[in-house]
């Protein structure tokens, strides 16, 4: 039996009536639903969308190459300039030598008493001009392991007092403790840094210590939105800590970080930086700050000095290594000659590419390309 249906009906994949349609499934008959699987007929779904393609032709390729290789050679070498000019001096005191002074102090524990202290005497051939950033260094330590990351309650962190009882099942095994829930719980915090670092300049054997800042190390929004002490009276910590206990690596509870109010507990900044988890097994975190007190003279003048290490943070047992950094930055930061390599690398590629397409273009470029075709 023949079967009409209009053009309109055709132009739509299916006819009226109870038909199947292939892809289409099958139309009910009458006033059923019609399913379809025909695109809308929309510039989109349809590819009728302007398009637009680059003729690569030796006009506009050539000197695309020129241009880059003119733009990041200059750049690249502005940033490789900067990056020197910053002043760093590294002291690497893990003790692993036989003849480092804190040698003795290698196999130490969490909970050695009292803690081991080594000294370590070092000389700067360049004065330090402007503000100095010191800096502890760790080598072969993995930050970035997924169970480490995820070991923090960031509700109890942030001040709330329900998870500061019930802390998040995520900081096993480092949640409770002796049937007390640990605060901060998590193994990001049960590893805190615990070193002490003291900077002295030594001048006719006289020892003069250098003050080293501790506020100001932590990120704004770490110290003022991620970070907040549980609600309560912020002048007695200990009761707002009540039912608590410390890690298990701590020496002292959290509330007894530092004397100062605004810089302990939960927002104490030694605790801040450290809880930022490092992307890379070695890494460096800020310590102290050396500000410049006097334009005329540097900060850290040219000359002896010693450093007082506390020496509490055991790295030997995972062939870890430990570093004090001092340094100065610039516009971009701290010394990182990578990128004004990169730059220059990229720029002289480019420059070398251009140059080399450029020959050939000049001796084969001109050659008549529409052969004869032989019949």
């Amino acid at each position: 039996m023949a079967v009409n249906y209009s053009a309109k009906e055709e132009a739509d994949g299916h006819p009226s009536g109870g038909v199947g349609v292939p892809g289409g499934g099958a139309v009910g008959g009458g006033g059923g639903a019609v399913k379809t699987r025909k695109p809308d007929n929309t510039a989109f779904k349809q590819q009728r969308l302007p398009a637009w393609q680059p003729i690569l032709t030796a006009g506009t390729v050539l000197p695309a190459f020129f241009i880059i290789g003119l733009i990041f050679i200059p750049i690249g070498i502005g940033i490789f300039v900067t990056s020197n000019n910053i002043r760093e001096y590294e002291i690497d005191y893990t003790g692993t030598e036989p003849s480092s002074p804190c040698n003795k102090c290698l196999n130490v524990s969490w909970d050695s008493t009292p803690p081991c202290t080594c000294t370590i005497n070092f000389t700067l051939e360049h004065s330090f001009e402007s503000n100095v950033f010191m800096y502890y260094g760790l080598s072969n330590f993995y930050q970035n392991h997924r169970r480490y990351v995820k070991s923090r309650d960031d509700s109890q962190l942030n001040g709330d007092n329900s998870s500061l009882l019930n802390p998040s099942k995520e900081c096993e095994p480092y949640r409770t403790n002796e049937d007390k829930p640990i605060a901060p719980c998590g193994a990001i915090a049960n590893s805190m840094f615990n070193d002490t670092l003291e900077l002295y300049r030594i001048d006719n054997d006289t020892r003069t210590p250098i003050t080293l800042i501790k506020k100001g190390i932590a990120w704004w929004t770490d110290k003022n939105v991620k970070f907040r002490n549980p609600t309560g009276d912020g002048n007695n910590l200990t009761a707002l800590f009540q039912g608590t206990t410390k890690p298990v690596n701590w020496p002292k509870p959290v509330y007894m970080l530092d004397s100062e109010p605004d810089n302990n507990g939960f927002i104490n900044e030694d605790f801040i930086v450290w809880m930022r988890t490092a992307a890379l097994p070695t890494f460096r975190k800020l310590y102290r700050l050396i500000e410049r007190k006097n334009n005329l003279q540097p900060t850290l003048q040219a000359g002896k000095y010693s450093l007082d290490i506390a020496y509490n943070y055991p790295v030997h047992s995972f062939d870890g290594r430990k570093r004090m950094i001092l340094s100065t930055i610039s516009w971009m930061g701290g010394k990182n000659p990578f990128l004004g390599i990169a730059y220059i690398t990229v720029g002289s590629i480019c420059f070398f590419l251009g140059v080399v397409l450029l020959i050939i273009h000049h001796k084969y470029g001109n050659r008549n390309t529409s052969a004869d075709i032989p019949n």
